[in-house]
């Protein structure tokens, strides 16, 4: 949760988005909630020093021996902010929720990967399938089905290939990456070889397609459930419309106001 929140500017400067509100509460409330329900024991937050506001909402609601800190002094790239937990993680898979993307699910999403990383013990990537006028706004995976027994197959692909926002009829599926991962401790060694882009950024996405390129395996999982982006003002908008709609109390006067304007 490191990021200056750039496309929300200029109330991001005053609040960072992990903390704008999904209907009655912040964004990062409903991860760690699915964090939890997931099983999880403890959450490294990468936070931006100069976001005091959030260690205090963390901090005021959450126990503190489920929960530790990281620290991004410059904001380079979700790579980067990975790497900064890298002695903390030691040796351990662990997985990884950007602060902008929530999943609504019967089975918290993060639990449905461990499920599928218990049987792989490789690196797992959410994906969603999306409309094609959707493709080059994300990273998108040319992947191949596999079978994996007691486990429905159609959800589960060895990754090809990444592709970092394709051009329009360029995309090697309707696969896009969501914002969670389940990754190993390798990762590490690889992000720190991974060459900075234009913007001076080191990219997961990038070092992932390096260790495809030399021939190690990533899967990815079709995700059951909804997801609900809050990246941008219009998916923020439309995430927020769906969960106040679908909210026992407010969504019958939401709806009585709609249909009355």
């Amino acid at each position: 949760m490191a990021g200056m929140g750039t496309r929300f500017l200029p109330f991001s400067k005053i609040l960072p988005k992990e903390l704008w509100p999904l209907v009655d509460k912040p964004i990062i409330q409903y991860i760690i909630e699915e964090i939890k329900a997931s099983g999880i024991k403890e959450i490294i937050f990468i936070k931006n020093p100069r976001r005091k506001i959030s260690s205090d909402y963390l901090e005021k609601f959450l126990e503190k021996s489920f929960f530790s800190y990281a620290t991004q002094n410059e904001q380079l790239g979700d790579g980067h902010a990975i790497l900064q937990a890298e002695k903390m993680i030691k040796d351990e898979p662990f997985a990884v929720s950007m602060a902008d993307d929530v999943v609504e699910s019967k089975t918290p999403c993060l639990l449905q990967m461990m499920k599928v990383y218990e049987k792989l013990q490789k690196p797992i990537l959410a994906l969603y399938k999306l409309p094609k006028e959707k493709l080059s706004s994300y990273g998108i995976v040319g992947a191949e089905p596999i079978i994996i027994p007691g486990m429905e197959s159609s959800k589960i692909y060895r990754i090809k290939k990444i592709v970092e926002k394709p051009a329009i009829g360029k995309a090697p599926s309707d696969l896009a990456i969501g914002g969670k991962y389940i990754l190993t401790p390798g990762i590490f060694s690889r992000l720190k070889k991974t060459e900075k882009n234009k913007k001076g950024e080191i990219i997961l996405a990038e070092a992932l397609q390096k260790i495809i390129e030399d021939g190690e395996e990533i899967y990815g999982y079709q995700v059951e459930g909804k997801w609900l982006e809050c990246g941008n003002k219009p998916a923020y908008m439309e995430s927020n419309l769906y969960l106040s709609l679908k909210h026992p109390e407010f969504g019958p006067k939401l709806r009585k106001a709609i249909k009355k304007f």
